[in-house]
């Protein structure tokens, strides 16, 4: 979410559907003070392999609705932006907050899914899934992600 916010902030400021990457580069780095050059740069790299934004010649738009998107005062974007995003871990942590229960409670259900009722026959991609559905947890926004997980492994 902080990754969606910090690319909405320079296209809010400027009010603008477009922008070069030398604009938001500035933005994010001289304008805000968020981060350097090579980092904001590497931000809209993630940026673009996330499906935030896309290229169109010298131009960015964002393919996401910038003017939803909550920009809290006094916001500053965390080094979590830059991290690759895990929906299985994401998955798992949405599983954790929602009943209450330790992490690594979640982990262990999950590997005695896959031993016990599949004899290890199941991806945990696949258990998570059928844990989050167990419990009520929304996960249909993940599945894509999680799919190209296991299309890569």
């Amino acid at each position: 979410m902080s990754l969606t916010v910090t690319i909405a902030a320079p296209f809010r400021h400027t009010r603008k559907e477009r922008l070069k990457k030398n604009e938001i580069v500035y933005y994010l780095a001289f304008e805000r003070g968020w981060m350097n050059i090579e980092q904001a740069t590497m931000l809209l790299s993630r940026a673009e392999e996330e499906g935030l934004i896309a290229y169109e010649g010298d131009m960015i738009r964002p393919l996401f609705d910038v003017g939803t998107v909550e920009i809290p005062l006094g916001f500053k974007p965390s080094a979590a932006v830059f991290r690759k995003s895990d929906p299985q871990e994401e998955l798992m942590q949405r599983i954790a907050q929602k009943r209450d229960i330790p992490l690594t409670t979640i982990a262990a259900e999950m590997n005695a899914l896959i031993r016990q009722n599949f004899d290890g026959k199941i991806r945990p991609e696949a258990a998570i899934v059928i844990l989050a559905r167990r419990f009520g947890v929304p996960f249909e926004d993940l599945l894509p992600a999680l799919r190209e997980t296991i299309l890569k492994k």
